[in-house]
């Protein structure tokens, strides 16, 4: 499904965790470079598992307008999420991994990769950070998504591509034969291997 974008030399950029070894996995079909770009999701005050928005690297913030409303957060309630996501994300930031120089995106397509879309606010933060990196093209690329996601994102995006977009979705992890967590092992390893895998052309 991505073998087109192969001609364009794009740079797969993955989500940790979750999204590393799929990432990974289209990277080395296209041989293309593996980078990445952190994500932190803003969970509610009372239920951090329900994603209110998310937050990504360069202070790229999401907020879910029609969530906020819903739950009727005051402003002070949102700010503290949003703070937490913050300290989180820098603590994200201090990984071995994470410290890592970013590739260029200059001018270039920046192919984002995930696990899946849910709520879809991971990657649209992050496909705005690669905007302020510079991509001139960004696609999104996920095996499975939310129709509702996946029509929310095709605004934020120039191309999505995705495998499969189920109305039952429950959860991404349904999904998977297998979806254990992947660790920051795991993610530090795809990443090495990549890019011994990966040389600009005449090095």
């Amino acid at each position: 499904m991505l073998g087109e974008h192969r001609a364009e030399s794009p740079v797969v950029v993955g989500i940790p965790r979750g999204g590393m070894p799929v990432a990974a996995e289209v990277a080395r079909a296209l041989q293309a470079p593996l980078d990445l770009v952190l994500v932190r999701k803003i969970g509610a005050p009372e239920n951090r598992e329900y994603g209110i928005g998310a937050l990504a690297e360069d202070d790229v913030l999401v907020v879910d307008e029609d969530a906020v409303r819903r739950l009727r957060l005051e402003p002070a309630e949102l700010d503290a999420v949003v703070e937490r996501a913050r300290r989180e994300l820098a603590d994200r930031s201090a990984i071995g991994y994470a410290m890592r120089p970013r590739l260029s995106l200059a001018g270039r397509t920046a192919l984002l990769v995930d696990d899946g879309l849910a709520t879809g606010h991971s990657a649209q933060a992050a496909a705005r950070s690669l905007r302020e990196r510079g991509a001139a093209r960004v696609i999104l690329a996920v095996p499975v998504a939310a129709p509702n996601s996946v029509r929310e994102l095709r605004g934020w995006v120039d191309e999505l591509v995705c495998a499969q977009a189920p109305g039952d979705l429950w959860a991404i992890g349904l999904w998977y034969e297998d979806f254990s967590p992947t660790s920051e092992e795991e993610v530090a390893a795809v990443l090495a291997e990549a890019a011994r895998r990966w040389r600009p052309r005449g090095s």
